[in-house]
């Protein structure tokens, strides 16, 4: 049959590139391996031939499309299980045995980003349930790379000092006042009130992070000094003292992003500061995750998500009239947060499928892990930008960093 002749050459050119310690098994019993061993790390279990078609132009986006469709099951470690997968992913499409190699290397697409779109796509992620983010996110909720200023603390005391490291670096000060845009459940706000005493403004476009978020303030004893808003940031008026953005730009669209900053200039006080913590890619050609991965979150995970370089943020940040004066990669940071995050997914996998679908389960799993592995190599990187309005003197600049690692350790 033509497609066994396909499977074939398929399985042999991957052995010959790659010799990964991998098998494909058919629903006819037939089985393939991708490499010479004595067991096989990964078995892939192909359940009917409607997911050749797939399979045979191995992208992550295919991949992932095969495995939370549940058209094939897969065997083995999940760590080794995407591994696999993009080793799938190299050896066929870097090799040109996959139509449109060239093209998966770098795929800038744009997206528009209206109010009413932009609102969909944030309540299609972050509106699953609290509950299910409560299983495999710290204590606090806090759903952004974590800070790991030694390399051993548990998650909890990371996202803690993540949070004070954005304090500290900003400056904040009692009395002052701190917008957080895409404030998520809450936990930034509270920690500037509480610890640092500032009165806070967070927006959020998620429903349930909003009704959390305000639940927790008000638990706090915090309401006098912190207001959460189900709010759009572009309809946020007003002057602030100092502005955090923490996992919140890459919903911009990079075509927005100087009018975003433009934006984020307009609110911002003119002796205040501004902090951005934001994924990019590694692409210098702004094609977000390779080898498909990008499809794959774009379709499954993040609608409309976009990821620009660290280059076209940086002029992004000039042309909306900033001055970026720190710039700091956590790229490493974030791979660890990711795989202690999907350490924790599976070891709560039974409550996460009481949960969801079989679908919604299978996709938030190869996330997880996909994107821990994307952050370990280089695939994609996250940054902090601290900036201030452009053209003050240079003698309201800090002389060194030093400001930023001499006060706050979470306590």
């Amino acid at each position: 049959m033509l497609w066994e002749k396909k499977v074939e050459q398929w399985s042999a050119a991957v052995r010959a590139r790659a010799n990964l310690p991998a098998r494909l098994t058919l629903w006819d019993g037939k089985s393939y391996d991708f490499g010479d061993f004595s067991g096989p790390a990964v078995t892939l279990h192909v359940k009917s031939p409607s997911a050749l078609s797939l399979m045979l132009e191995p992208t992550l986006a295919n991949l992932g499309e095969a495995y939370v469709q549940s058209k094939i099951d897969i065997e083995g470690k999940l760590t080794d299980i995407i591994d696999i997968a993009y080793g799938l992913a190299k050896s066929s499409l870097d090799n040109g045995t996959g139509a449109g190699a060239s093209a998966l290397k770098s795929m800038a697409r744009y997206f528009t980003h209206t109010k009413a779109s932009d609102r969909k796509s944030i309540q299609y992620h972050y509106d699953v349930s609290n509950a299910f983010y409560q299983l495999w996110l710290d204590p606090n909720m806090v759903y952004s790379c974590a800070y790991f200023e030694n390399g051993d603390e548990d998650l909890e005391t990371a996202q803690l000092k993540k949070i004070d490291h954005i304090l500290t670096k900003i400056q904040l000060q009692p009395g002052q006042t701190l917008l957080d845009i895409g404030c998520g459940w809450g936990a930034l706000v509270i920690r500037a009130a509480r610890k640092f005493g500032a009165r806070c403004v967070g927006v959020t476009l998620s429903q349930n992070q909003f009704d959390l978020a305000t639940e927790r303030v008000k638990a706090a004893g915090l309401a006098d000094r912190i207001e959460i808003r189900l709010q759009d940031y572009r309809d946020v008026s007003g002057q602030f003292d100092r502005i955090t953005s923490v996992g919140m730009f890459e919903h911009v669209g990079r075509k927005n992003l100087p009018e975003y900053f433009r934006h984020v200039r307009a609110l911002l006080a003119d002796d205040g500061v501004v902090m951005n913590h934001g994924i990019t890619s590694s692409d210098p050609e702004g094609g977000g995750v390779s080898y498909g991965g990008g499809d794959f979150i774009d379709r499954y995970v993040f609608p409309n998500g976009e990821l620009p370089h660290i280059g076209l943020t940086l002029q992004s940040m000039q042309q909306g009239g900033l001055e970026a004066f720190d710039v700091e990669n956590l790229r490493r940071h974030y791979a660890r947060t990711l795989r202690l995050w999907s350490d924790a997914y599976e070891a709560h996998t039974e409550q996460v499928r009481a949960m969801v679908d079989e679908e919604k389960f299978r996709i938030w799993r190869v996330y997880l892990a996909g994107c821990a592995y994307a952050f370990e190599n280089d695939d994609v990187a996250i940054y902090q930008i601290v900036g201030r309005k452009a053209g003050r003197a240079a003698k309201t600049l800090p002389w060194s960093r030093r400001y930023m690692y001499a006060g706050a350790v979470a306590a």
